[in-house]
C-alpha cells in the first residue's frame, strides 16, 4: 500500500463484520486509521473500541444511550453523536477515505447514499443497500466517481476473479452456497425447526439475522440481487449452486467457456482486508488452506422449492422496480418475528410472498420513494403475523 494510511469509517463496528474489520485494521496500523465508529445499541463495546483505537468520532444510534457513551469518552477527547441523522451525516467528514457499511438491513441505505454523494469509496458489507435501491445507488456511484468494493465473500470472490479481466465480457457467474444447517431437509422437516437450530450455521460465524437468512437461503437470494447491480448482469447470467465445504466462494465463466474461481477457508477477514486494501493484497496471518484436508469438493442443485425464499429473490430480481425492496423489508420483519418465537421457520417465506403479492411492482425514483415502499412493506408484513 501507499505510505499514506487510509482513514476508515465503520458503520456497525460492534457487529460481526465490524469487529473483524477492526482486527484487520489493528494488524496493519501503518496502513489504516480508524476515523469513525458507530453502533446502534451496544454502547459498552463501542466505548471499548473507541478507547482502544482513539479515533475522532463515534455515533450511537439509540439516543437514550448518548449520555452513557459521552461521559465515558469525554476525557479521551472523542466526539460523540447520537441518532440516525447523525449516522447519515458523519460519513460526510473530509477526513474519511473509505466507509465500511456493516449495518444490518435497510438501515444502511441512507448513510451509504450520503457517503457516496460526499465522494467516499464504499466497502459494502450491507447487501440490503443494493437489494433495496441498487439502480439508484450504482448510478450515484458512477455520477460521483465512487468505487464500491464488495465485502460479502461471494461478491469479493467475483471481484477478485475479474481482476485483469474487466475488458472481457462475463457469460455468467455462479454464486456458491453452503446450504446452511438445513441442507437436504424436506418442507415437512423445516416446519418444526427451532430458532436454536437455525442459528447453528455449519461454516460461518455471523450475526443472528444473517444466520437465519442463511438457513432459509434468503441470504443467497439477496446476494443474487446484489450481484446483479455490482457487476451489471442480467438475471439469466446469475446461478446458485450448493457447495457444502464453503471453500470455492464463487465462480466467473467467460464467453470462451473458461472459468475462474476464488478459493479459501471460510474467514470474513480476508474479503474485508481485500476491500479495505484494494488493489493491494496485504500480508496476513490468516490460516492457510491445505488441499489434503479437503480431498473432495461436492456440488448440488439449490432447492428453490423447499427453500422458497431463494425463489422469491429470483422472482423479485426479475420483476425489478420496487420488488426487491418489498422482499427485503418483509424478510426483515419475518426474521425478527421468528427470532422472537412468534412464527415458524416456513412462515418467513410465507410472509415475504404475501407481502410481495399485496404491493404492485413499480419504479422508485428517489430515496424517499424507496423508504416509503420499505415502510409500507413492513406494515403489511407485520399484519400477516395473525395468519401464522
Amino acid at each position: 500500500m501507499s505510505t499514506t494510511p487510509r482513514h476508515i469509517a465503520i458503520l456497525g463496528s460492534t457487529g460481526s463484520i465490524g469487529t473483524q474489520a477492526l482486527e484487520v485494521i489493528a494488524s496493519h496500523p501503518d496502513s489504516f486509521v480508524v476515523e469513525v465508529l458507530t453502533a446502534q445499541r451496544n454502547a459498552e463495546l463501542l466505548i471499548q473500541q473507541a478507547l482502544k483505537f482513539k479515533h475522532n468520532t463515534v455515533v450511537i444510534g439509540d439516543e437514550a444511550l448518548y449520555e452513557t457513551v459521552k461521559s465515558a469518552l469525554w476525557d479521551a477527547g472523542i466526539k460523540v453523536y447520537a441518532g440516525n441523522k447523525a449516522l447519515s451525516q458523519v460519513v460526510e467528514s473530509t477526513e474519511i477515505d473509505i466507509v465500511l457499511t456493516a449495518l444490518v438491513g435497510a438501515a444502511g441505505l441512507e448513510p451509504t447514499v450520503n457517503a457516496i454523494k460526499a465522494g467516499k469509496h464504499i466497502a459494502l458489507a450491507n447487501k440490503e443497500t443494493l437489494v433495496v435501491a441498487g439502480e439508484m445507488v450504482t448510478q450515484l456511484a458512477k455520477d460521483h466517481a465512487v468505487n464500491i468494493y464488495p465485502v460479502d465473500s461471494e461478491h469479493s470472490a467475483i471481484f477478485q476473479c475479474l481482476a485483469g479481466e474487466w475488458h472481457n465480457p462475463i457469460e455468467k457467474i455462479i454464486l456458491t452456497a453452503s446450504g446452511g444447517p438445513f441442507r437436504g431437509r424436506t418442507r415437512e422437516e423445516l416446519s418444526t425447526v427451532t430458532k436454536a437450530q437455525a442459528l447453528k450455521h455449519p461454516n460461518w460465524d455471523m450475526g443472528a439475522k444473517i444466520t437465519i437468512d442463511s438457513a432459509s437461503l434468503m441470504n443467497k437470494g439477496l446476494e443474487v440481487i446484489e450481484a446483479k447491480w455490482l457487476f451489471g448482469l442480467k438475471p439469466a447470467q446469475i446461478e446458485v449452486i450448493v457447495h457444502p465445504q464453503s471453500i470455492i466462494h464463487s465462480i466467473v465463466q467467460f464467453r470462451d467457456g473458461s472459468m475462474k474461481a476464488q478459493m479459501g477457508l471460510p474467514d470474513m477477514k480476508l474479503p474485508i482486508q481485500y476491500a479495505l486494501g484494494y488493489p493491494q493484497r496485504m500480508d496476513s496471518d490468516f490460516p492457510r488452506f491445505n488441499f489434503l484436508n479437503y480431498p473432495s469438493f461436492t456440488f448440488e442443485q439449490a432447492d428453490k422449492e423447499t427453500f422458497r425464499c431463494l425463489q422469491l429473490a429470483f422472482d423479485a430480481m426479475q420483476s425489478g422496480g420496487n420488488a426487491p425492496c418489498v422482499l427485503n423489508a418483509a424478510n426483515e420483519i419475518a426474521v425478527s418475528l421468528f427470532l422472537q418465537d412468534k412464527i415458524g421457520f416456513l412462515d418467513i417465506a410465507r410472509i415475504c410472498e404475501e407481502t410481495m403479492n399485496q404491493i404492485p411492482v413499480d419504479a422508485c425514483r428517489s430515496i424517499e420513494e424507496y423508504i416509503d415502499t420499505d415502510q409500507k412493506a413492513r406494515s403489511i408484513a407485520s399484519g400477516l403475523l395473525s395468519n401464522a
